[in-house]
């Protein structure tokens, strides 16, 4: 087999048959093939398409170069979810104690964030102690015995994603629908979940910006899921605006503890009980949609959800009593309300803007280097359709050096516009697929 005559296949539009794919990816993750003749093909791909087998074919030989993850020591059907990221997206600390709490198992392993703000990761090390890695054993042991567990990506999961994702990066073939889901969904299948529930973003702030994009990767990622024998759905979601109110870690978490007591903001708490629910039947702790929500609800209000997230807490080595007392999460020195002189109704914010503004805050990683301040970040307080007065407070910045708040200001004003007329509030869920 040659490189030559595969890059020529896809070069006319031919479907590539497994065994070319697999000697594709091999090769080039053993560092055979050379840059330039992936680059060919990719590029290649990028004009061409891939059909539904080759894209699924690509997703398994891209989680099958690493560890793949065996999670049959847990007992029952392990439901994993996947958001594509956004701003202020904290539902995984809320969805994991609520799913748990119903009789879910949520056995989930999550990566550290590079971007605006950290990742599940980082944020759960705003609890003191808590441990982010603990032997396979007791992870397995925890789920089966107390159904919740969320600790870092552990071994090396799709190492030729990896590598393929560098190279796509610096040829202008990122943006492809199947290269995009395989990527994604190579790390979800060798993740080892039976089942995968997506939260796909769209707006200024997600990746997909348009919201036709963001459906057709919702439902390409749907049908790879389903086409590997793993049960797949997925929800496409606003994030034309922060999720939420809270942008940083340990603010991030305050409002997620707020959400499982039932205070939580009206968006992270549809969002949340809409996946929660979806994630029980495919989990099948639930026959329907409607007793998968009414239990959710239901151990909101008896408090056996934000107990279910102090024992989790606790089994990790975190301090669980800072669920009632924020001033044992990291706390930032100062604090700054940003006001805006325009009266008027807020018509648009953007999310990226707003997450930039997190991110020079020191919030998140510029660089797989750089170091996060637990404690810094911004609360907003108004939203799209809300009213302000001139030289109302829109948000407040918390934060530890002058010069980085000052610049995370300018950024933040700019994200806001401010029209005579009042609109509508955002859509929040666009779509679900696959369910």
């Amino acid at each position: 087999m040659r490189m030559y005559d595969i890059i020529e296949h896809k070069k006319k539009g031919m479907a590539l048959s497994p065994e070319e794919i697999h000697f594709v990816v091999e090769g080039y993750t053993k560092g055979e093939i050379p840059d330039y003749q992936v680059s060919a093909l990719l590029m290649a791909i990028y004009f061409k398409g891939m059909t539904l087998e080759e894209t699924a074919t690509l997703t398994m030989e891209m989680a099958q170069s690493g560890d793949m993850i065996d999670l049959s020591p847990i007992e029952g059907i392990k439901v994993d979810k996947h958001s594509t990221g956004g701003v202020g997206d904290k539902t995984t600390i809320v969805l994991a104690p609520l799913v748990a709490a119903v009789g879910g198992k949520v056995a989930k392993m999550s990566g550290r964030g590079l971007g605006h703000t950290g990742g599940t990761i980082d944020k759960l090390e705003a609890f003191e102690g808590f441990k982010v890695e603990i032997p396979e054993e007791d992870f397995f042991k925890q789920v089966n015995e107390h159904h919740i567990a969320v600790v870092g990506q552990s071994g090396e999961l799709a190492p030729a994603d990896k590598k393929l994702y560098a190279l796509r990066d610096v040829t202008a073939t990122v943006d492809n629908m199947s290269l995009i889901a395989s990527s994604i969904m190579s790390k979800k299948i060798a993740s080892g979940a039976d089942a995968i529930c997506l939260d796909v973003k769209c707006g200024t702030g997600a990746f997909m910006k348009t919201l036709a994009d963001a459906k057709a990767l919702a439902g390409a990622m749907v049908d790879i899921g389903n086409h590997v024998g793993r049960h797949t759905m997925a929800i496409v979601s606003d994030m034309n605006q922060p999720l939420g109110y809270a942008v940083g870690n340990a603010l991030e978490i305050i409002e997620a503890i707020e959400t499982l007591k039932g205070n939580g903001p009206a968006d992270l708490t549809e969002l949340t009980m809409t996946l929660a629910s979806h994630m029980l039947v495919l989990g099948k702790v639930c026959d329907t949609l409607e007793t998968a929500r009414q239990k959710v609800q239901e151990v909101i209000n008896n408090g056996k959800a934000i107990e279910k997230l102090q024992e989790w807490i606790k089994l990790q080595g975190g301090n669980p009593a800072a669920v009632l007392d924020y001033s044992l999460m990291p706390q930032a020195q100062y604090s700054k309300e940003v006001v805006l002189s325009q009266a008027g109704y807020v018509s648009a914010i953007d999310a990226e803007s707003v997450g930039k503004s997190a991110l020079v805050l020191g919030a998140g990683r510029e660089t797989k280097e750089s170091e996060i301040d637990l404690a810094v970040g911004i609360v907003i307080h108004k939203k799209i359709g809300d009213y302000i007065e001139s030289n109302d407070s829109v948000a407040t910045i918390y934060y530890n050096d002058l010069a980085k708040c000052e610049a995370a200001e300018k950024i933040l004003k700019e994200a806001y516009k401010v029209s005579d007329e009042k609109v509508q509030s955002n859509t929040l869920i666009y779509d679900i697929i696959g369910a």
